[in-house]
């Protein structure tokens, strides 16, 4: 992809995060196309047909979408009366609908549950998260299309997760979130390391100095060497009184 092309599509895109989370606060698809966030040119096509799209949430779909859980990767085999058993246990549930392909009529994997209660509807995400069903390890979010703004699709390029062998993972989303820039490790980092080597030079010192105290002790003859300094010294004296006499004397007889 030229840079001309990348450019435009950039400024297309949603204004860059000013503050980074690993959780994606308002949906924008090239963010969503890059492990932390901070890609400035789109990677895949996937990527580029949802900054080119415009999509609208469907007018028709009611009840309240604070209230209402995404139920990812359903077995083939689990029906919708299935779904409502697994998350019944946790408040009155007012519409549970497994999501069925148009034609064929066969599961898309995925279903919606909307709670009455907004703190059931939270403590269901929290619990049947990462749960199984029929065998299957389920994924359980909240729904993103009417409340995360900006919201894209998969279909269109975007939505959360993703397969590795699609090569078209996005990021941001419960299921992957963000990944820490290497900027902001690094500032963090030395952050840390520079007052962590304020405090260990500070505490060193200190820790050095208190141990030289304690470890310190006087010799075992530090009084006896004492005294013998003291004796030794009158001695001296005495020893300069005397002469001084004697010389006196000298000085008296002459």
């Amino acid at each position: 992809m030229t840079s001309a092309v990348c450019g435009s599509l950039v400024r297309l895109s949603i204004r860059p995060m000013e503050r980074w989370t690993p959780i994606a606060r308002q949906y924008n698809p090239l963010q969503a196309g890059s492990i932390d966030g901070t890609d400035t040119c789109p990677h895949d096509r996937g990527v580029v047909r949802a900054m080119l799209s415009e999509y609208r949430p469907n007018k028709h779909i009611d009840g309240d979408p604070v209230k209402t859980l995404f139920v990812a990767r359903l077995s083939s085999d689990t029906t919708e009366d299935i779904v409502y058993d697994s998350f019944k246990r946790f408040g009155r549930i007012v519409k549970c609908k497994l999501i069925r392909d148009i034609v064929t009529g066969a599961s898309r994997h995925y279903a919606f549950v909307e709670f009455e209660d907004r703190g059931d509807a939270r403590a269901a995400q929290h619990k049947m998260n990462t749960s199984e069903i029929d065998g299957r390890k389920i994924f359980v979010d909240f729904e993103c299309e009417r409340t995360l703004k900006g919201w894209i699709p998969r279909r269109l390029g975007g939505g959360f997760g993703g397969r590795k062998e699609s090569g078209q993972l996005r990021f941001g989303g419960l299921d992957r979130p963000y990944r820490k820039p290497i900027s902001i490790m690094l500032e963090s980092r030395d952050s840390t390391s520079s007052s962590g080597r304020r405090h260990d030079r500070f505490s060193d010192r200190s820790s050095l100095r208190n141990e030289s105290l304690r470890n310190y002790s006087r010799p075992s003859d530090y009084g006896r060497s004492r005294d013998h300094n003291r004796s030794h010294y009158h001695s001296r004296r005495r020893e300069r009184s005397t002469s001084r006499e004697r010389r006196d004397r000298r000085r008296d007889v002459d």
